[in-house]
Formats: structure tokens, C-alpha cells, sequence
């Protein structure tokens, strides 16, 4: 039965709905960034740019880099912003657009995440590069669909009972990277993480400013937790989005941060931006090996 008009969204030029994409404009392995503004960052390395467009926040430019096709594309920020990119990514290559029909071959993308974080372990320093081998999501979106074959339980439940989770919280859900892209991306340059997705930049992620926040010591909590010799290392707002609607719709995922902040020491990049083009340069050349 073909998907209703309301549930699948389509330009009058075919395309969907909030990224303004057709099938023949990305590729098969994506880069997505936060800042719409990072796209360009990345496509300058690029040697040809076959096309781009804007709307919203989502800024997507496709292209070759050393003779490889990359699609670019920003998020925004956030795993609401996330929900729309994946499964509209997923609609332009397994779905049949016209038809309004799921196809009878699936196709996986290769989608890497290039973005910045805050370590709160002070042996992670600044200007790293760290690779979420597990997330925490702390934000509701896994909990919408059927997700719990993608979930680890005793890793949540741990979660929940280390840091005495309020019960009025979204419960914790940990997901995990695609393997063969972290085998791929990791090296000596890079730190294995365990990275926690936050519903908010303040508030949520301890950082207070006019605002009474309801646990005054849950970063410590969360640094002080570890399963299995795994701590948790970072703090963010998409990696836990991606991992598991990547592993629900059959893509592989892995998520690259920037290390611009240390929360444990109160350091931050002496230049953030340096960084970031660092790491973007590393992703490119590993995603051509």
C-alpha cells in the first residue's frame, strides 16, 4: 500500500520535504555537520561540487573528494533535527518516491558525523579527536519507535542507578557505532569514547546561568560512572539520535568529535576552528584509504 501524502512528504518538484533533495543528489557516504556554515569547511577540500541547495538549517552540498562522492549536509543542532535528516536521507534512497513504496532492495549509507564536544574526563584533553564507540541518550527519540533490539539494557539500567536518573527524565537508551566504520575512521590519533547525547546546551548538560537546574551533581555522576572499564567520556546533543536510527533503518554510523572544551579542567580551545578543520581533513583521508 502506497505511504499517504501526510506521512511522506514531497516538494511539487519531487523532493523531500524539509532537506529539498532528490535521490540523484547524494551519494552514498554523507558527511553531517551541525553548523550550516561548517558545510562549506568541508566541501573546500573537495575537488569538484556538483551541486548544493538550502533550506532551514539543512545546507547540503554533494561533490568528489580524491575521486570519492561525498554528500555534505548539516543537521542544526539537536536529535529532533536528526529524526528529519535520517529518515528523510532514508526515504530518498530506500524508498521509490513516486510510487510512495518501500523498495524491495535496501540500500545502507556510510554517514559520518563531524562535530564538536566537551570532554568531562580531564585526561581527554582539548583539541583531540574522539570517536563515540557508545552513546547515552538522555533526549526521548529512540522511545518513539521500536527500538529495543538496537538498545543495551544493563548499560542503561547502569546509567540509571548510578546516577540516582530522576524519574520525571527521559530514561536513558545506549546504542552503539557501526564497527567496520569505527575499524575504518580509528588510529592512533583518535580516543575511544562513550559519549552522552543531552536534550540542551544549558540546563541539561549542568551549565547554569539564571536557571536553578534539578541536579546539581550530575556531571560528576556521569564522570565518575563506568561499566566495564567504559566510562562516559563526552557530552554532545546528536551521536545517540544518529546510532540508533542508523541501526533501526540499516545504515552505518560513527560519530567524530572535535574536543573544544575539557568541563573537568574548565579549559576550551585556544582555536576551535583549527581543530575542526583538523578533524575534517583526518575524516576526509581516512574515508578514501
Amino acid at each position: 500500500m502506497p505511504i499517504k501524502a501526510s506521512e511522506l512528504i514531497l516538494n511539487p518538484d519531487g523532493s523531500v520535504y524539509h532537506l529539498n533533495l532528490r535521490p540523484e543528489h547524494i551519494a552514498n557516504t554523507i558527511i553531517t555537520v551541525g553548523d550550516p556554515d561548517r558545510v562549506d569547511g568541508v566541501t573546500k577540500y573537495f575537488d569538484t561540487v556538483e551541486f548544493q541547495t538550502k533550506k532551514r538549517e539543512f545546507h547540503t552540498q554533494t561533490g568528489t573528494y580524491k575521486g570519492k562522492r561525498i554528500t555534505v549536509i548539516s543537521t542544526g543542532i539537536g536529535t529532533d533535527n536528526i529524526d528529519i535528516v535520517f529518515n528523510e536521507l532514508d526515504a530518498l534512497v530506500n524508498i521509490d518516491l513516486e510510487k510512495r513504496e518501500i523498495k524491495s532492495k535496501l540500500t545502507s549509507l556510510d554517514i559520518i558525523r563531524i562535530g564538536t564536544s566537551g570532554s568531562i574526563q580531564k585526561e581527554i584533553p582539548i583539541d583531540s579527536f574522539l570517536i563515540s564507540d557508545y552513546a547515552v541518550g538522555f533526549d526521548s527519540l529512540l522511545h518513539f519507535y521500536e527500538s529495543k533490539h538496537v538498545q543495551y539494557d544493563d548499560i542503561s539500567k547502569a546509567i540509571i542507578n548510578h546516577t540516582n536518573w530522576f524519574v520525571s527524565k527521559s530514561s536513558p537508551y545506549v546504542v552503539k557505532c557501526d564497527e567496520s566504520l569505527f575499524n575504518k575512521i580509528s588510529s592512533a590519533r583518535t580516543v575511544k569514547g562513550f559519549t552522552a547525547t543531552n536534550v540542551g546546551f544549558y540546563g541539561p548538560q549542568g551549565r547554569i546561568l539564571r536557571l536553578p537546574i534539578q541536579d546539581n551533581d550530575l556531571n560528576d555522576k556521569l564522570a565518575s560512572f563506568n561499566y566495564k572499564g567504559m566510562p562516559i567520556t563526552n557530552l554532545e546533543m546528536e551521536t545517540a539520535g544518529i546510532y540508533g536510527l542508523a541501526s533501526l533503518l540499516g545504515h552505518k554510523a560513527l560519530s567524530m568529535n572535535a574536543i573544544i572544551a575539557n568541563r573537568a579542567t574548565g579549559e576550551f580551545s585556544n582555536d576551535p576552528k583549527a581543530i575542526v578543520d583538523d578533524l575534517i581533513v583526518y575524516a576526509l583521508n581516512k574515508l578514501v584509504e
